[in-house]
């Protein structure tokens, strides 16, 4: 665990310790206590702040989500074509799980985590992030001019969980380039109607 002193308002430094435990270890594997110690405030600031450690958590996964997001949206914009756009977003995928710190998807952790079938807070930002991230693809396989654009964003994402998936257990930093490989065959398969090549072997990616 960093030893850094971690710096800001009470609510700041509590997102910033809930950053570094909940990532590194897991929503429920750190209690409370932990996330206190390391932001350096009063027991009594948390509860004032956020309530409840499931609004903590919540609150952690959003503040997550709103990252991705904007590093998502800040990639696709250098470039024009929907296919480029596309394809980007895997380039960054694999650059953020050739990071040693990788530790996998934090909603996809959050959500192994909790209750089967359980609705909360929690699952709701998981759900909402990954339905983001899915209506992006989407919305650029209709650009894209896709014969079934809804069938292509769901298939590109599945590929994407599937990389970062693989990059987390197996510590697989070529996984997101044989997403991206698998989505080009994809993509061609629905805008010229050819058959699909065969898969070139990706370049390897020297972990960051």
């Amino acid at each position: 665990m960093s030893t850094i002193k971690l710096e800001g308002s009470a609510r700041e430094r509590l997102l910033a310790a809930a950053n570094e435990l909940f990532y590194e270890e897991g929503v429920h594997t750190v209690g409370i206590d932990r996330v206190i110690e390391r932001a350096g405030v009063a027991k009594a600031s948390l509860y004032s702040t956020f309530g409840s450690k499931e609004e903590l958590v919540r609150s952690y996964l959003l503040q997550r989500a709103q990252l991705r997001q904007q590093r998502i949206s800040t990639r696709i914009a250098k470039y024009e074509e929907p296919e480029q756009r596309i394809l980007a977003i895997f380039d960054l995928l694999g650059e953020i799980t050739a990071d040693p710190k990788y530790r996998g998807c934090a909603f996809v952790n959050a959500s192994a985590e909790g209750r089967r079938g359980a609705e909360s807070k929690v699952s709701q930002v998981c759900l909402e992030s990954r339905s983001w991230v899915r209506g992006l693809f989407v919305e650029l396989s209709r650009d894209l001019g896709a014969s079934d654009p809804e069938a292509l964003g769901r298939q590109l994402v599945m590929l994407y969980d599937g990389a970062a998936v693989a990059a987390s257990m197996e510590r697989d930093t070529g996984a997101a380039d044989r997403a991206k490989a698998c989505a080009t065959i994809l993509i061609a398969a629905q805008t010229s109607g050819q058959p699909a090549k065969k898969l070139a072997k990706p370049a390897s990616r020297a972990a960051k």
